[in-house]
């Protein structure tokens, strides 16, 4: 718990109702949506504004006291579990779109706000804004911003990074930092806003954030094609972008993900296929409607057993919404899911799918794949139960066979999804030991008491997935007696 002193300075920068510091209460943000990781806080806050934020990290600096960020809680590599205690910094209450600028075609935006609002709110103005994490219903902007997130339209238009253009963040001394802005061009010295996306909040608070917007495409159609094998599907991605075309999606599912995703939403996928695309192609009509003729006689070319392609957008958008509950879907097996999202060229697609499924059966375990084909964004997915400790084991020593996999094909351990805890002990397979060093350096340099996020993206001395509690009395995992916990990208 908080020292009664502190908790009363803070209650007294954010009003009473919106400081927490009992067990209990902290209990709910002692966990994010990553399996098997749990630790308790010293005390929850839920600011308003950003002049509370910054009073609330200069207390925390003054005092030592860790500061862990947090938004809806749904990012899946543990990055807003605070292992070492401290204070969590809730942004949901800073849930206000500030501005659609339609002559500049930006948006600003505070951190709470949930993705999809922004989706609604700019595309009833003929604008877009692309990003769409799979939890993009549920998860924050701030959270995309801190983990980059990415989503089901990265091929054609990019992840988090390739929209934000300016920030404000209180910095770990509580100074308020503006960087960027509208300026379509800005070189002047070192490019700051992308330095803190994807910082998975180790170097600062987002408190708004402006985003390029792009004209809403004149319309979208839809197509499924199955195949018999991976290979085929593969072959399919590889010929379709070398003839020059950028689906808006690209998605593959693999023959088990396909059986348990139609047991859950009963819309006719053939579960005796080896894998299946779902393809989707915006922009004006003539093009869509070109690409999409193309792109299903490349994939009957390849050895698609059938092309389906959707009549209407209503019955491409239940296609798609198929795809996004895979997660779901999935959840559904077994306790406990583990979600990872190792990365490849999409030239070695079907390679690493092959080899997934070789690990999976090497350790026994029940191994799940579906992702972002045309970026070669696998999401291999376990349905496991953490109370069987051999299994978890088991599910342990695969995972990093895989992350091993994926960069001898010459990608990385995350796409999408970040570092946080899952994955700090293998960020140096992908970055190298000089490149840790200078990520640490930047993060002394610009936080040097380690107050925001620590024990985040650089490795220490425990096991992957084996949490020491930080502020509670937890069990092995973290977790109290009989606690389970569950859930997808961006917190």
């Amino acid at each position: 718990m908080l020292r009664p002193n502190i908790a009363q300075e803070l209650r007294a920068i954010v009003g009473d109702n919106w400081v927490m510091d009992t067990p209990e209460d902290c209990f709910a943000y002692s966990y994010d949506a990553t399996p098997l990781y749990q630790s308790l806080p010293d005390g929850v806050i839920i600011p308003g504004t950003v002049e509370e934020v910054a009073a609330i990290v200069k207390v925390c600096a003054r005092e030592n006291i860790k500061i862990v960020s947090r938004g809806s809680g749904s990012n899946l590599s543990a990055g807003t579990v605070p292992i070492e205690g401290g204070l969590v910094v809730v942004l949901t209450r800073l849930n206000q779109i500030l501005e659609i600028d339609q002559d500049n075609l930006t948006t600003t935006f505070q951190p709470g706000v949930i993705t999809a609002n922004l989706h609604r709110e700019v595309e009833q103005l003929g604008l877009f804004y692309p990003p769409d994490p799979g939890s993009m219903n549920i998860s924050t902007l701030g959270g995309n911003i801190a983990e980059c997130a990415g989503g089901l339209r990265g091929l054609k238009y990019g992840v988090t990074k390739d929209y934000i253009m300016g920030l404000q963040a209180v910095l770990p001394n509580g100074e308020v930092l503006r960087t960027g802005g509208k300026s379509a061009k800005d070189v002047a010295g070192y490019d700051l806003t992308k330095l803190l996306v994807g910082s998975e909040g180790t170097l600062a608070i987002i408190t708004e954030a402006t985003a390029k917007l792009i004209p809403l495409p004149e319309t979208k159609r839809t197509m499924l094609a199955m195949f018999q094998d991976l290979t085929g599907s593969a072959k399919a991605v590889s010929r379709i972008i070398a003839e020059r075309m950028i689906p808006a999606t690209m998605e593959f599912l693999d023959n088990a993900t396909i059986r348990v995703v139609e047991d859950f939403a009963r819309i006719g996928l053939p579960t005796d296929m080896g894998a299946i695309l779902m393809i989707e192609q915006d922009g004006p009509e003539a093009v869509v409607e070109r690409d999409i003729r193309k792109i299903a006689e490349i994939c009957r070319k390849e050895g698609a057993v059938e092309v389906r392609v959707a009549d209407s957008l209503e019955e491409g958008a239940k296609l798609m919404q198929a795809r996004r509950f895979a997660l779901s879907a999935l959840a559904r097996v077994r306790p406990t899911t583990i979600l990872e999202d190792a990365t490849v060229p999409r030239a070695r697609l079907a390679e690493m799918v092959e080899q997934i499924n070789a690990i999976a059966k090497k350790y026994d375990i029940q191994i799940c794949t579906f992702g972002h084909a045309g970026d070669g964004n696998l999401h291999p997915t376990c349905m496991t139960d953490e109370r069987d400790k051999e299994e978890i084991h088991r599910v342990e020593q695969a995972f990093e066979e895989i992350f091993l996999a994926a960069i001898k094909l010459g990608g990385t351990i995350t796409g999408e999804h970040g570092v946080g805890m899952a994955k700090m002990n293998y960020l140096s397979l992908k970055v190298g030991d000089t490149g840790i060093e200078v990520m640490k350096a930047l993060k002394h340099a610009i936080d040097p008491q380690n107050i925001m996020n620590p024990g985040k993206l650089f490795a220490r001395d425990t096991r992957r997935r084996v949490v020491v509690s930080g502020g509670g009395h937890l069990n092995h995992h973290g977790h109290g007696n009989g606690c389970e916990c569950n859930e997808h990208t961006a917190s």
